[in-house]
């Protein structure tokens, strides 16, 4: 059977012409034909299969050698190739011919992809292929995605009216391109004149770009929303801990960064064991990462505590700069143990993509998992300290450290189980750390300033006011930064919190008992 019926041998030949413009009107050719048989032609041109054999070409796939006229097998051995080169141009337009031979394809996802290779790539010659696809096309997004590459190309017809029609197609468009299209066509030339030459096409484009920008406010809203109560999830998970050891026993732990640290390597280590020895289970090998994390992070906080901490209760400076010296330690092992380069943590099948909201606003599904993950956790704290007799004591310490004592209450049994208790969640922190960005030994570096900053403006030992200051912060955050900068919003953000603290020194949520009288 023949490859490409509608190609006759001169067209096919001039594939192999020396000149690129010769083998780009024959690939347009092919698609102005519409013949979708000519598909695994220019994807055998694309792949560089598609070689000259004297006066004819071939195919070379799979140690076989096919005349690809007329389909027929050649013989190998006698066959001398030449290969027929091709450039990023040629490549572009051959992925577009491609696409648009597809587009009357039976599978919808295959039409729903070759749609969307189409409106990035519409060119002229596909015109003929897009109409024809339209009126035949029945489901929503493909015709949507067809609609607007017929509308890319017929914006740049010599007809007013053609353009005129083609505007008021892409105000209706779904995409920021079609936005950024139109607006290009507002633009004015070196001499003074607009690209687009036509008044009332220019008020067309100014009344669709209106359209795109009101229908792409709610959806940018709510990433914008959500791209805040992300990153306060994230500061919520690194600064939970804390919270709770910081408020507790008054420690000032520097090393709380790396437990983080700490929590993201044991992810990675449970990584390599499901490859290793559970590879067809790989996707659900963060479901065991979590309380890896969390008991190797809870024991290593337990044995700080129990052989350097519990001497410098009362003093501060001291604990300060011994937590900061662990922290250097803790980070030099993990170099000597996985090197100083980052390492590699894979999202699972089901944590990747995102939910597109439209506007080219995505929610990645990582972050969404990440956002609930932290949820779950402030429920299972707020659970132990409000419904367990460790929590009952945590809070009869926090606030009255010797009348708890005098009642029976063993305290150093509780400073290392809440220390231990405060360095897991940190764990908790690192598993969701590592499913967003790089593990490496400085991981912890990058938040343990703002997980002071969150406890600070909570109120110290607060379980609602963390929750309150690491989303408000989160939220500020996000919405200073297109206006600030990342690095500027940062500044903003420590300002308030001075000016705050300044204010209110116990923070949003005061402490009461003997802690807060201190």
């Amino acid at each position: 059977m023949p490859v490409a019926r509608a190609l006759d041998e001169a067209a096919l030949n001039q594939l192999a012409a020396e000149d690129s413009d010769a083998k780009l009107e024959a690939i347009n050719g092919i698609v102005a034909a519409g013949d979708p048989a000519a598909i695994p032609l220019l994807r055998a041109m694309l792949n560089e299969n598609l070689q000259r054999s004297g006066t004819r070409l071939v195919i070379v796939a799979d140690d076989k050698v096919t005349d690809a006229l007329t389909g027929t097998t050649v013989d190998a051995s006698t066959a001398k190739l030449e290969p027929i080169t091709i450039n990023n141009r040629l490549r572009g337009a051959l992925e577009g011919a491609i696409a648009a031979l597809k587009l009357g394809s039976p599978d919808r996802q295959e039409r729903l992809s070759a749609a969307k290779a189409v409106a990035d790539e519409a060119s002229e010659e596909m015109l003929p292929l897009i109409k024809r696809a339209l009126e035949k096309e029945s489901d929503k997004e493909v015709k949507a995605l067809l609609g607007q590459a017929r509308a890319m190309i017929e914006i740049k017809s010599g007809d007013a009216a053609v353009r005129r029609a083609a505007v008021k197609l892409l105000g209706e468009s779904a995409t920021p391109q079609a936005k950024q299209i139109l607006e290009s066509m507002l633009l004015k030339n070196s001499d003074g004149s607009f690209a687009e030459p036509d008044a009332g096409v220019r008020q067309e484009i100014q009344n669709a770009i209106s359209a795109i920008e009101t229908r792409f406010i709610l959806p940018q809203l709510a990433g914008a929303l959500f791209s805040g109560l992300s990153l306060g999830s994230v500061l919520l998970l690194a600064a939970l801990g804390l919270a709770i050891t910081f408020g507790l026993m008054g420690i000032i732990n520097m090393a709380h960064g790396e437990m983080l640290m700490l929590g993201a390597y044991a992810t990675y280590v449970v990584q390599l064991l499901f490859r290793q020895y559970l590879p067809d289970a790989l996707d659900w090998y963060v479901v065991v990462a979590v309380p890896a994390a969390f008991l190797v992070t809870a024991l290593v906080g337990i044995a700080l505590e129990r052989t350097v901490i519990r001497f410098l209760y009362g003093r501060p400076l001291e604990t300060l700069l011994t937590t900061w010296g662990i922290s250097l330690m803790l980070i030099q092992f993990v170099r000597m143990v996985f090197g100083a380069q980052n390492v590699e943590v894979g999202n699972p099948s089901w944590m990747s993509g995102g939910w597109d909201l439209g506007g080219d606003v995505v929610l990645p599904y990582n972050r969404i998992v990440i956002v609930f993950f932290a949820a779950l956790v402030v429920l299972g704290m707020w659970l132990l300290l409000s419904r367990t007799r460790l929590g009952l004591y945590v809070r009869a310490v926090t606030q009255n450290r010797t009348m708890a004592d005098c009642m029976g209450i063993q305290t150093p049994r509780v400073d290392w189980l809440t220390f231990g208790l405060g360095c897991g969640i940190a764990g908790l922190g690192g598993v969701a750390l590592s499913q967003i960005g790089n593990v490496g030994p400085d991981l912890g570096q990058s938040y343990i300033v703002d997980s002071f900053m969150v406890v600070v403006l909570g109120g110290v030992g607060q379980l609602a006011g963390t929750v309150i200051a690491a989303v408000g912060l989160g939220e500020i955050n996000k919405f200073l930064e297109p206006y600030a900068g990342a690095v500027l919003g940062k500044i903003f953000v420590l300002i308030f919190i001075i000016l705050f603290i300044q204010k209110r020194p116990q923070g949003m949520f005061a402490l009461k008992g003997r802690t807060a009288e201190n």
